[in-house]
């Protein structure tokens, strides 16, 4: 270390290049994650389909129950329902695993010698795989009940990039803190499925906001307190070809922003000590 170099510098450094480092080696985890779902529905017919399957069934059983409580048209709450769980099927797999990253990949971390980070990138790159495997359910949507779908709706592709990097600063953040203090990760895993019900995935935001009633509409009101709903919009409204407020996209941002920076602060002080945490 040179005399102008301060530990606090190379920490913040370390840190940097673990991030570039594993970005680096993207043909590994890349093809880390395609081998995770292969192997995970090793001989199965059907392979990935099954969790397609899975949620397609179970948005459209929600879709026409709520359909029916809230007496909107079918070809309106479905669609809702199906986009939202496409995305926070998204959401939830980048925080609930996440949360176990490392001590999920014990053995890789004590053998491989390769940054933290490529294995974050592994994650949130599955994770990606299985939303795209997901549009599937989508296309067959747009089939049956189609979208005003217009040049506006490719800004579903740059608010999926937004996602994937919010995924990183996620998984790492968690993925640290977690690892120290174990028990985090059921408590993390309950707050998920909490904020499931919390967030407009199964019930319209705009249906409740604008209800005749005006303690529904105040009280629908405090969703906006909701990380979560920002990070649907952004992406589920230009898939559903409707107008987005750009509102959302500047609390995504300013969440990215600030998720960051507690991110790299972790990385600085506690990167090195997660080998010895797993």
């Amino acid at each position: 270390m040179s005399a102008s170099t301060s530990p606090r510098e190379t920490a913040w450094a370390r840190a940097a290049h673990d991030l570039a480092g594993g970005w680096g080696q993207r043909q590994l985890w890349a093809h880390l994650g395609w081998q995770d779902i292969r192997q995970r529905y090793r001989r199965s017919v059907l392979g990935p389909l099954w969790i397609t399957i899975s949620m397609a069934v179970t948005a459209v059983a929600l879709g026409i129950l709520y359909a029916g409580l809230f007496g909107n048209p079918l070809e309106t709450q479905l669609p809702y329902i199906l986009v939202g769980f496409i995305v926070w099927g998204f959401i939830s797999g980048c925080i609930n695993e996440g949360s176990e990253v490392f001590v999920a990949n014990e053995g890789l971390i004590k053998q491989l010698p390769a940054p933290l980070s490529v294995h974050v990138y592994r994650l949130v790159w599955r994770q990606t795989l299985f939303f795209l495997h997901n549009l599937v359910v989508y296309v067959v949507m747009l089939a049956i009940f189609p979208q005003p779908l217009t040049w506006r709706s490719l800004a579903a592709v740059p608010a999926l990039a937004l996602l994937m990097v919010n995924g990183v600063w996620v998984a790492l953040l968690f993925g640290i803190v977690s690892t120290r203090f174990r028990d985090l990760v059921p408590i993390s895993q309950s707050i998920v499925q909490l904020m499931f019900f919390m967030t407009p995935i199964v019930w319209i935001y705009g249906d409740l906001l604008n209800s005749s009633n005006p303690t529904v509409a105040e009280r629908a009101r405090i969703a906006e307190f909701n990380p979560f709903l920002h990070f649907l919009e952004i992406i589920r409204a230009p898939l559903l070809g409707q107008d987005q407020h750009w509102r959302h996209w500047a609390v995504v941002l300013a969440i990215t922003v600030v998720g960051w920076a507690l991110t790299l602060v972790a990385m600085r002080r506690y990167r090195a000590r997660v080998a010895y945490w797993v």
